[in-house]
């Protein structure tokens, strides 16, 4: 295969017009981001007969796509699967009646911000924290009357700290791979520009999430009375949870952590009711679990999970690595990455491209390791020339790539924390603040020169 050589300009102006495309598709005229990015992947296949790549190489770029997806698409399908078991084994039903008895009503939404870093920190996987205690919350605010897209947006924010500052973090130890750095080094290099941006996001949250009003004992009351009827709410919900942390700190693998969970989760099912039926099991697992209390406010926020809820999210997975892959074979990214490499001088200029090019990627592919992986192995060379440490490029990776992707729309980042918590993503963007400030202290860190670190000062030290 001869290379085909791709200009800045053409390779801008096909980009520019895709990102229009998906942007106006989703934010102008509301439709679901699968069609716009179905349309752009037929438009740029289009583009590339046009250009005279074969079509082998399109399929190649297809195949190279879909490869680097096949593991978060069957975690994603097992988390519905886990989510649908933790209700029906009481589980997450459980939670809502201990949070409703332990939560603070004024503060409930810096709280969850809180907690949800806290868990995220323990267990390493933003998708896990947002899918089992995160639905826990998002019912108890429901439940409470609160606006339930700041709610998601604390949830998610926590558990993007939680993801990003974990040694058990499958992006963190990506990027100190990529980056070359030691794990530990990097994840407290890490905390100049996250422990900002946690703090702003936690003092942001206190004022948004502060009210003065008791919410309505009465509704509180009468939720967990209902929950504790139809639910099967007892310490044996523990079992389940507490296998998450143990597994989390055996370093045992997303997969084989979800089906030892969803397992166990099924064993409780019986336990509770020796007299289920495999076909109910098989139910609650195809097509998640339906409550059914006689409250429709209640049975809404418990009907849940189930393998076919995943099935539109895994299908816009799919389109979105296919469009990624096709513009890795057709060398669109790397046309437009390259030249940014050559004319940067000051730490300033540098950082902040490699955060923009991160933002970039994860607005054209939509896939958080690739925008992690991409700038990197881009930057990488220009880091190695500058007196700036690889631990600098480390966290302009995390601070561009990794916490960005939970607000793209057809990120698949921000697809699953909007199908988990059935609110989409443009609703809850604008207070994920841990997400928007991450990056912007980040810039201000290599304008300002604060905790950024150079290679003389680490041979010196």
């Amino acid at each position: 295969m001869t290379k085909k050589k791709i200009s800045l300009l053409e390779a801008s102006l096909v980009l520019i017009t895709m990102l229009t495309i998906m942007g106006s598709g989703v934010i102008i005229f509301h439709l679901s981001p699968q069609t716009p990015v179905l349309t752009v992947i037929a438009l740029l296949m289009l583009w590339a007969r046009i250009r005279h790549f074969s079509w082998d190489e399109i399929h190649s770029g297809i195949e190279d796509g879909l490869k680097s997806g096949i593991i978060p698409i069957i975690i994603f399908i097992l988390v519905g699967a886990l989510i649908s078991t933790w209700m029906a084994a009481g589980v997450i039903p459980t939670m809502m009646v201990w949070g409703f008895q332990i939560v603070n009503v004024h503060w409930f939404i810096p709280s969850i911000f809180v907690v949800c870093a806290l868990v995220g920190s323990a267990i390493g996987s933003a998708f896990t924290v947002i899918s089992t205690v995160g639905i826990a919350f998002f019912g108890i605010g429901a439940t409470l009357g609160l606006d339930t897209t700041v709610v998601a947006a604390a949830i998610i924010s926590g558990a993007i700290f939680g993801d990003k500052s974990s040694p058990l973090s499958q992006s963190t130890n990506l990027t100190a791979a990529v980056t070359e750095t030691d794990l530990f080094d990097h994840i407290k290099n890490l905390m100049w520009s996250t422990i900002p941006a946690f703090i702003g996001a936690l003092i942001l949250y206190a004022i948004i999430g502060h009210t003065s009003q008791d919410a309505s004992l009465t509704k509180i009351h009468t939720t967990v009375a209902i929950l504790k009827a139809n639910s099967h709410i007892s310490l044996l919900a523990l079992i389940p949870i507490i296998l998450i942390f143990v597994c989390a700190r055996l370093k045992m693998p997303a997969i084989p952590t979800l089906l030892l969970n969803i397992s166990v989760s099924i064993g409780l099912i019986f336990w509770h009711n020796v007299h289920t039926s495999l076909q109910t099991i098989a139910s609650i697992i195809e097509n998640g679990f339906v409550a059914h209390t006689g409250d429709k406010s209640i049975d809404a926020l418990l009907s849940r999970g189930g393998i076919s809820s995943m099935l539109s999210t895994v299908a816009l997975i799919i389109l979105t690595l296919t469009l990624g892959g096709l513009l890795m074979r057709l060398g669109l990214i790397e046309s437009v990455m390259s030249p940014l490499t050559k004319h940067l001088r000051t730490p300033g200029q540098l950082i902040s491209t490699v955060i923009a090019s991160a933002i970039g990627v994860n607005l054209f592919i939509g896939e958080e390791f690739l925008s992690v992986i991409l700038p990197g192995k881009a930057f990488k060379p220009t880091f190695e020339k500058s007196d700036l440490s690889n631990l600098a490029l480390g966290r302009a990776l995390e601070d561009g790539g990794t916490v960005i992707n939970y607000l793209i729309p057809w990120g698949v980042a921000g697809v699953f924390a909007a199908n988990t918590l059935g609110v989409p993503t443009l609703s809850y963007l604008p207070f994920c603040f841990f997400s928007i400030l991450s990056p912007i202290f980040s810039i201000i860190s290599a304008f300002s020169g604060i905790g950024l670190k150079h290679k003389t000062k680490e041979k010196i030290a």
